[in-house]
């Protein structure tokens, strides 16, 4: 497989070429076949290294995450809750050996010490109450750090909202506000300060259970001491929990689920009668400056829609004929689009009559999720065993809320 790097230059060439076809057609439309079937020969190699570049670079996200250091923003909490580290490294242990072998043969020291991290209703520390709805042992530090992380690589929602962890999940009021339209004033001497209150409201951020799912794995492969059963199941279901929290992270209702970033969005830009399917070039310009320069100008601000309706947007090209895409040449540095980055989420909607089909701004700034700590595993021994297999399941704690609506809005495709 070709390196990074390689892959990017690959495309850029490519794009060279495909960008000659298109100035020649600007100024001469006999083009013969030949030339048009090489033009889309062309784009079609940069649909496909940019998907091979997006692929290598999540690969290499996940490769290089350093576990050791996300895992000491866990472990803090496994020593308070087992009582030292020398207890919440004999429970991991303990966890370990139930997760592979099951409870029969643990020792009655193992089972002494996974006893302080079952899951049943009941307090496990003065901290907070954990939730009874299915019980399970909570999973160890190193654990728990590979499926978050796995989560933030299935939920493109996590790359750019601002992501708090907490210890319980007890409702938490969440202040939202919008301040943009207040400023200061000059002080007259002996002049007293007028008053100008800032409104601030809250929403309600609550915890909801998501679960991966029953996973099945086989004796054989628990049996097998070279299968790495802890890093497989914290990928496999870390990104099953992932991909639904996006969801709903996205277009999540409010009720009964966290309320999407998409969901309640100001409209920012609607498309002209005809545009149930298309943007313009003008419709995304009007996009970027319907969003307040302090927001705009944070640094963070971007894109997020659809791949297919990226795929509409690398098509557009400025007065000038020059494409809004900017495809990348370098490692590390983004594709953009129109000078900004975009996030390709694909539980955004699709271009449709009267859809929500792209948002810009500054979504750290507009959108809040927030973790609960603890992560619970159960283990299905029984259930299975004229299959030969054994069950895993996962629950994860999270809910999310839009926190100051004005840092992002969105473009809706015309109704007709």
């Amino acid at each position: 497989m070709p390196t990074l790097q390689t892959l990017l230059d690959q495309r850029a060439s490519a794009w060279n070429k495909a960008r000659e076809f298109q100035d020649r057609a600007a100024t001469d439309t006999d083009l013969t076949a030949e030339d048009r079937s090489a033009w889309d020969a062309a784009l079609a190699d940069v649909e496909r290294l940019s998907a091979d570049i997006e692929r290598e670079e999540r690969h290499a996200r996940l490769s290089n995450v350093d576990y050791s250091q996300v895992i000491e923003t866990a472990r803090d909490n496994d020593e308070e809750r087992h009582g030292g580290p020398d207890r919440a490294e004999a429970y991991a242990n303990a966890w370990r050996s139930w997760m592979r072998d099951g409870s029969t043969d643990l020792t009655s020291e193992e089972r002494t010490t996974l006893r302080s991290g079952w899951v049943d209703g009941k307090e496990l520390r003065a901290a907070g109450v954990a939730t009874g709805a299915a019980g399970g042992y909570m999973v160890p530090a190193p654990f728990r750090a590979q499926l978050i992380e796995t989560m933030k690589f299935y939920s493109s929602m996590r790359d750019v909202a601002e992501v708090i962890t907490t210890d319980t999940g007890a409702t938490l009021p969440w202040p939202t506000n919008d301040d943009t339209a207040n400023v200061g004033a000059i002080l007259g001497e002996n002049t007293q300060v007028t008053e100008q209150d800032v409104t601030i409201g809250t929403n309600d951020v609550g915890a909801y259970m998501y679960t991966s799912k029953l996973v099945r794995v086989s004796l054989q492969l628990l049996n097998d001491s070279a299968f790495n059963l802890e890093q497989w199941l914290a990928g496999v279901l870390g990104r099953r929990i992932g991909r639904a929290q996006n969801a709903h992270f996205t277009t999540g209702t409010g009720t009964a689920q966290p309320e999407g970033v998409q969901t309640n969005s100001v409209v920012g830009k609607t498309g002209a009668t005809g545009q149930t399917t298309s943007v313009t070039y003008d419709d995304l310009i009007d996009l970027i400056h319907s969003v307040d320069p302090a927001y705009r100008n944070s640094g963070r601000a971007g894109f997020m829609l659809n791949d297919a309706t990226l795929g509409a947007a690398r098509k557009l090209k400025d007065g000038q004929n020059r494409p809004l895409w900017e495809p990348s040449v370098q490692v590390g540095v983004p594709d953009g689009l129109l000078g900004y980055k975009y996030t390709v989420n694909q539980d955004m909607p699709v271009m449709a009559a009267n859809a929500k089909s792209i948002l810009f701004g500054d979504f750290f700034a507009g959108y809040l999720i927030r973790d609960v700590t603890d992560v619970q595993m159960l283990r299905l021994a029984e259930r299975y065993a004229d299959y030969l297999q054994v069950g895993f399941l996962a629950f994860a704690r999270s809910d999310a809320t839009p926190q100051d609506t004005a840092a992002y809005k969105a473009y809706k495709n015309s109704a007709t």
